[in-house]
Protein backbone atom coordinates (compact mmCIF):
# COMPACT_ATOMS: atom_id res chain seq x y z
CA UNK A 1 0.00 0.00 0.00
CA UNK A 2 1.61 3.22 -0.99
CA UNK A 3 2.14 6.49 1.64
CA UNK A 4 -0.81 8.35 0.29
CA UNK A 5 -3.35 5.31 1.01
CA UNK A 6 -2.12 4.20 4.33
CA UNK A 7 -2.19 8.19 5.57
CA UNK A 8 -5.41 8.43 4.13
CA UNK A 9 -6.72 4.94 6.10
CA UNK A 10 -4.78 6.40 9.22
CA UNK A 11 -3.50 8.89 11.52
CA UNK A 12 -4.73 12.64 9.71
CA UNK A 13 -6.83 12.43 6.60
CA UNK A 14 -9.37 9.47 6.39
CA UNK A 15 -11.20 11.06 10.16
CA UNK A 16 -10.77 14.42 8.94
CA UNK A 17 -12.44 14.28 5.98
CA UNK A 18 -15.45 12.11 6.81
CA UNK A 19 -16.12 13.61 9.66
CA UNK A 20 -16.03 17.25 8.79
CA UNK A 21 -17.60 16.93 5.41
CA UNK A 22 -20.43 15.01 7.14
CA UNK A 23 -21.35 17.29 9.96
CA UNK A 24 -22.93 21.12 9.79
CA UNK A 25 -19.35 22.56 10.68
CA UNK A 26 -20.06 25.89 12.05
CA UNK A 27 -23.64 24.82 14.06
CA UNK A 28 -20.89 22.16 15.85
CA UNK A 29 -17.89 23.71 15.91
CA UNK A 30 -19.40 26.14 18.49
CA UNK A 31 -18.90 23.45 20.92
CA UNK A 32 -15.72 21.93 19.55
CA UNK A 33 -13.96 24.84 21.75
CA UNK A 34 -15.26 24.18 25.15
CA UNK A 35 -14.88 20.32 24.65
CA UNK A 36 -11.36 21.02 23.09
CA UNK A 37 -9.88 22.41 26.14
CA UNK A 38 -11.67 20.27 28.49
CA UNK A 39 -9.85 17.15 27.13
CA UNK A 40 -7.22 18.61 25.67
CA UNK A 41 -4.03 21.09 25.56
CA UNK A 42 -1.67 22.17 23.19
CA UNK A 43 1.75 22.54 24.15
CA UNK A 44 5.27 23.82 23.05
CA UNK A 45 7.89 21.25 23.78
CA UNK A 46 10.16 23.60 25.26
CA UNK A 47 12.78 22.01 26.44
CA UNK A 48 14.94 18.52 25.41
CA UNK A 49 12.46 16.51 27.45
CA UNK A 50 9.58 17.47 25.55
CA UNK A 51 11.17 17.15 22.17
CA UNK A 52 12.32 13.63 22.90
CA UNK A 53 8.67 13.23 23.48
CA UNK A 54 7.74 14.54 19.84
CA UNK A 55 10.49 12.05 18.49
CA UNK A 56 8.69 9.28 20.34
CA UNK A 57 5.43 9.97 18.89
CA UNK A 58 6.69 10.52 15.57
CA UNK A 59 8.50 6.73 15.80
CA UNK A 60 5.46 5.28 16.87
CA UNK A 61 3.35 6.62 14.17
CA UNK A 62 5.54 7.06 11.21
CA UNK A 63 8.22 3.89 12.26
CA UNK A 64 6.28 1.15 13.77
CA UNK A 65 2.74 1.47 12.96
CA UNK A 66 3.10 2.84 9.02
CA UNK A 67 6.65 1.89 8.36
CA UNK A 68 7.20 4.84 6.21
CA UNK A 69 11.07 4.82 7.88
CA UNK A 70 12.72 2.63 9.87
CA UNK A 71 12.48 1.30 13.21
CA UNK A 72 15.46 2.84 15.39
CA UNK A 73 16.69 1.18 18.14
CA UNK A 74 16.26 4.50 20.63
CA UNK A 75 12.54 4.82 19.40
CA UNK A 76 12.82 8.40 18.41
CA UNK A 77 12.57 9.53 14.53
CA UNK A 78 14.45 12.36 13.85
CA UNK A 79 16.21 14.24 10.93
CA UNK A 80 18.38 17.23 9.41
CA UNK A 81 15.56 19.77 9.73
CA UNK A 82 14.62 19.54 13.73
CA UNK A 83 17.73 21.29 14.21
CA UNK A 84 15.96 24.70 12.92
CA UNK A 85 12.66 23.51 13.94
CA UNK A 86 9.93 24.81 17.04
CA UNK A 87 7.12 21.86 18.05
CA UNK A 88 3.73 21.39 19.60
CA UNK A 89 2.20 18.59 21.12
CA UNK A 90 -1.35 18.50 21.99
CA UNK A 91 -1.91 16.59 25.46
CA UNK A 92 -5.27 14.26 26.71
CA UNK A 93 -5.46 16.05 30.07
CA UNK A 94 -7.53 13.20 31.90
CA UNK A 95 -4.55 10.55 30.79
CA UNK A 96 -1.87 12.96 31.11
CA UNK A 97 -1.06 11.44 27.21
CA UNK A 98 0.76 13.51 24.52
CA UNK A 99 -1.77 12.24 21.64
CA UNK A 100 -0.06 13.87 18.47
CA UNK A 101 2.88 16.39 17.16
CA UNK A 102 3.73 18.46 14.79
CA UNK A 103 6.28 20.75 13.65
CA UNK A 104 7.42 24.08 11.73
CA UNK A 105 10.62 24.15 10.37
CA UNK A 106 12.16 27.74 10.04
CA UNK A 107 15.27 29.23 8.01
CA UNK A 108 17.71 31.78 8.99
CA UNK A 109 19.58 32.04 6.43
CA UNK A 110 20.34 30.64 3.01
CA UNK A 111 21.97 27.55 4.44
CA UNK A 112 18.80 26.29 5.84
CA UNK A 113 16.51 25.50 3.46
CA UNK A 114 13.38 24.13 3.96
CA UNK A 115 12.43 20.11 3.61
CA UNK A 116 9.98 21.10 0.43
CA UNK A 117 13.49 23.52 -1.10
CA UNK A 118 15.33 20.15 -0.64
CA UNK A 119 13.18 17.48 -1.76
CA UNK A 120 10.21 19.11 -3.81
CA UNK A 121 11.62 22.37 -5.53
CA UNK A 122 10.88 21.28 -8.82
CA UNK A 123 6.71 20.60 -7.64
CA UNK A 124 6.36 24.47 -6.87
CA UNK A 125 5.29 25.73 -10.15
CA UNK A 126 3.75 29.29 -8.89
CA UNK A 127 6.72 31.50 -9.35
CA UNK A 128 5.05 34.54 -7.37
CA UNK A 129 4.77 32.92 -4.07
CA UNK A 130 7.99 30.20 -4.41
CA UNK A 131 10.21 30.80 -1.27
CA UNK A 132 12.99 32.34 -3.10
CA UNK A 133 11.09 35.48 -3.32
CA UNK A 134 10.50 35.76 0.55
CA UNK A 135 13.36 36.93 3.43
CA UNK A 136 14.43 33.56 4.96
CA UNK A 137 13.33 34.26 8.64
CA UNK A 138 9.90 35.11 6.81
CA UNK A 139 9.09 32.00 5.78
CA UNK A 140 8.25 28.14 7.16
CA UNK A 141 6.87 24.82 6.34
CA UNK A 142 4.80 22.48 8.29
CA UNK A 143 5.84 18.87 8.69
CA UNK A 144 6.55 15.91 10.39
CA UNK A 145 2.15 15.74 12.27
CA UNK A 146 1.57 12.51 13.66
CA UNK A 147 -1.16 11.37 16.12
CA UNK A 148 -0.89 8.19 17.85
CA UNK A 149 -3.72 5.78 17.11
CA UNK A 150 -5.21 5.50 20.23
CA UNK A 151 -6.39 9.05 19.44
CA UNK A 152 -7.89 8.70 15.85
CA UNK A 153 -11.59 6.72 15.52
CA UNK A 154 -13.37 5.42 12.35
CA UNK A 155 -17.03 5.04 12.99
CA UNK A 156 -16.48 1.69 10.92
CA UNK A 157 -14.32 0.40 13.10
CA UNK A 158 -15.02 -0.62 16.88
CA UNK A 159 -11.96 -2.98 17.59
CA UNK A 160 -9.19 -1.43 19.87
CA UNK A 161 -5.78 -2.05 18.23
CA UNK A 162 -6.43 -1.53 14.53
CA UNK A 163 -3.09 -0.49 12.32
CA UNK A 164 -5.67 2.26 10.78
CA UNK A 165 -6.41 3.83 14.28
CA UNK A 166 -9.56 2.79 15.39
CA UNK A 167 -10.19 3.15 19.42
CA UNK A 168 -12.08 1.11 21.88
CA UNK A 169 -15.15 3.04 22.69
CA UNK A 170 -15.27 2.16 26.27
CA UNK A 171 -12.24 3.67 26.72
CA UNK A 172 -13.34 7.46 26.22
CA UNK A 173 -16.32 9.29 26.99
CA UNK A 174 -18.42 10.20 23.73
CA UNK A 175 -17.69 13.62 24.25
CA UNK A 176 -13.86 12.78 24.00
CA UNK A 177 -14.63 10.80 20.91
CA UNK A 178 -16.21 13.65 18.88
CA UNK A 179 -13.00 16.13 19.77
CA UNK A 180 -10.19 13.69 18.31
CA UNK A 181 -11.18 14.27 14.74
CA UNK A 182 -10.06 17.46 15.50
CA UNK A 183 -6.81 16.83 16.80
CA UNK A 184 -5.33 17.36 13.61
CA UNK A 185 -7.10 20.79 13.29
CA UNK A 186 -5.84 21.88 16.41
CA UNK A 187 -1.90 20.80 15.53
CA UNK A 188 -2.31 23.12 12.33
CA UNK A 189 -3.49 25.95 14.55
CA UNK A 190 -0.67 25.05 16.99
CA UNK A 191 1.36 25.69 13.65
CA UNK A 192 0.17 28.95 12.67
CA UNK A 193 0.16 29.89 16.18
CA UNK A 194 3.82 29.40 16.55
CA UNK A 195 4.46 30.84 13.20
CA UNK A 196 2.83 33.86 13.47
CA UNK A 197 4.13 34.78 16.64
CA UNK A 198 7.64 34.00 15.80
CA UNK A 199 7.51 36.38 12.24
CA UNK A 200 6.75 33.55 9.69
CA UNK A 201 4.84 35.24 6.83
CA UNK A 202 5.09 32.19 4.45
CA UNK A 203 3.96 28.99 5.47
CA UNK A 204 4.29 26.12 3.23
CA UNK A 205 3.56 22.24 3.20
CA UNK A 206 3.43 19.11 1.31
CA UNK A 207 0.25 17.23 1.95
CA UNK A 208 -2.54 15.04 0.22
CA UNK A 209 -4.69 16.97 -2.11
CA UNK A 210 -7.69 15.52 0.00
CA UNK A 211 -6.25 16.96 3.21
CA UNK A 212 -6.14 20.13 1.90
CA UNK A 213 -9.60 20.03 0.39
CA UNK A 214 -11.07 19.12 3.97
CA UNK A 215 -9.26 21.94 5.53
CA UNK A 216 -11.65 24.54 3.53
CA UNK A 217 -14.33 23.40 5.92
CA UNK A 218 -13.03 24.94 8.76
CA UNK A 219 -11.86 27.95 6.54
CA UNK A 220 -8.11 27.18 6.58
CA UNK A 221 -7.74 27.50 2.67
CA UNK A 222 -4.11 26.73 1.43
CA UNK A 223 -3.26 28.05 -1.63
CA UNK A 224 -2.24 24.77 -4.23
CA UNK A 225 1.33 25.88 -5.70
CA UNK A 226 1.59 22.94 -8.68
CA UNK A 227 0.39 19.34 -9.54
CA UNK A 228 0.88 16.35 -6.72
CA UNK A 229 4.22 14.31 -7.05
CA UNK A 230 4.73 11.31 -5.81
CA UNK A 231 6.37 11.84 -2.37
CA UNK A 232 5.75 9.47 0.32
CA UNK A 233 2.53 9.42 -1.59
CA UNK A 234 0.56 11.51 -3.63
CA UNK A 235 0.94 14.89 -2.30
CA UNK A 236 1.06 18.92 -3.44
CA UNK A 237 2.52 21.70 -2.61
CA UNK A 238 0.81 24.47 -0.67
CA UNK A 239 1.08 27.79 0.56
CA UNK A 240 -0.73 30.13 3.46
CA UNK A 241 0.28 32.97 5.08
CA UNK A 242 -1.30 34.46 8.30
CA UNK A 243 -3.80 36.47 6.76
CA UNK A 244 -5.40 34.13 4.60
CA UNK A 245 -5.82 31.82 7.49
CA UNK A 246 -7.29 34.74 10.16
CA UNK A 247 -9.58 35.86 7.00
CA UNK A 248 -11.18 32.93 6.24
CA UNK A 249 -11.52 30.50 9.37
CA UNK A 250 -15.11 29.83 10.41
CA UNK A 251 -16.44 31.41 13.39
CA UNK A 252 -17.08 28.38 15.44
CA UNK A 253 -13.31 27.20 14.58
CA UNK A 254 -11.88 30.78 15.07
CA UNK A 255 -13.05 30.19 18.65
CA UNK A 256 -11.17 27.53 18.75
CA UNK A 257 -8.40 28.55 17.59
CA UNK A 258 -8.27 31.30 19.88
CA UNK A 259 -8.06 29.20 22.47
CA UNK A 260 -5.09 27.07 21.00
CA UNK A 261 -3.24 30.39 20.41
CA UNK A 262 -3.60 31.46 23.92
CA UNK A 263 -2.12 28.01 25.74
CA UNK A 264 1.14 28.15 22.38
CA UNK A 265 1.88 31.64 22.70
CA UNK A 266 2.47 31.38 26.87
CA UNK A 267 4.47 28.23 25.93
CA UNK A 268 6.39 29.67 23.18
CA UNK A 269 8.08 32.84 25.34
CA UNK A 270 9.42 30.27 27.10
CA UNK A 271 11.46 29.05 23.90
CA UNK A 272 14.66 31.39 23.89
CA UNK A 273 15.54 30.02 20.28
CA UNK A 274 12.73 31.44 19.09
CA UNK A 275 12.24 34.38 21.06
CA UNK A 276 8.08 35.70 20.22
CA UNK A 277 8.28 38.61 17.51
CA UNK A 278 7.67 42.44 17.57
CA UNK A 279 6.00 44.46 15.17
Amino acid sequence: MSWSKKLLNAPVIGNITKRIASMKVNHDAMNIAEHFTQFLKPEVAINAQLRDEVFRIRHNVYCEELAFEKVKDEGKEQDEFDEQSIFSMIKHKPTDTYTSCVRVVKSANEAELLPIEKYCLEAIQNTELHPSNFPRNEIAEISRLAVKADFRRRKTDKFKGSAIGAISESSYSETELRCFPFIAIGLYMAAATMSIETGVKHVYVMMEPRLARSMKFVGINFIQLGEAIDYHGLRAPYYINPTIFMENLTPGFKCLYDEIAKDVSKHLSMVEKYPLHKD
